[in-house]
């Protein structure tokens, strides 16, 4: 990187100051995403809860609450389907505060909403806390991140080229 006043950011004394600076803000990127509401119950939109949140906050589509008990799984219906354009795919991932203060999680986290499909995007939540938990009708269940994505192209060979670490497998590079 090019220096300037001594340092590596553009005469900023750091990195964080680089990226305050109106020269090196990223742009925002915004990919359009295309939302079906479906189902009976009538939910908001999936929403950003902050201006640099990664994630689109997914509420219950539900008609009363559902309790979990505690090693709980449920599958929970989001009230919408959604058009996620090719190459780019949905991860629906936990909620932190969720996780954090009641255990409840995503079971196949981050679950997949893959381009082609068109159907209601629900949700597998499961408890892994200690008390049972009052899913309740609307309320904020999980996040969506809008991922770029690569397809493989799968190439059979004989033998891969090695590496220092090799075959070795879990916690092989410590614990």
């Amino acid at each position: 990187m090019e220096t300037r006043g001594g340092t590596a950011f553009g005469g900023a004394k750091s990195l964080d100051a680089a990226v305050q600076s109106s020269k090196y803000q990223a742009m925002s990127l915004k990919l359009p995403l295309r939302v079906r509401k479906v189902g009976p119950v009538d939910v908001p939109l999936p929403a950003y809860q902050s201006a640099r949140a990664a994630g689109l906050d997914l509420c219950a589509a539900l008609t009363e609450p559902k309790r979990l008990e505690p090693g709980m799984r449920a599958l929970i219906p989001t009230g919408l389907a959604l058009a996620i354009p090719d190459g780019y795919e949905g991860q629906v991932r936990p909620r932190s505060g969720l996780a954090l203060k009641h255990g409840i999680s995503v079971v196949n986290t981050p679950g997949t909403v893959d381009a082609d499909y068109r159907g209601m995007v629900q949700v597998l939540l499961i408890n892994l806390g200690q008390e049972p938990y009052l899913v309740e009708p609307l309320s904020r269940i999980a996040q969506l991140v809008i991922c770029p994505v690569m397809q493989a192209e799968l190439e059979l060979v004989s033998e891969l080229d090695e590496t220092e670490r090799g075959s070795g497998g879990y916690g092989s590079t410590g614990t």
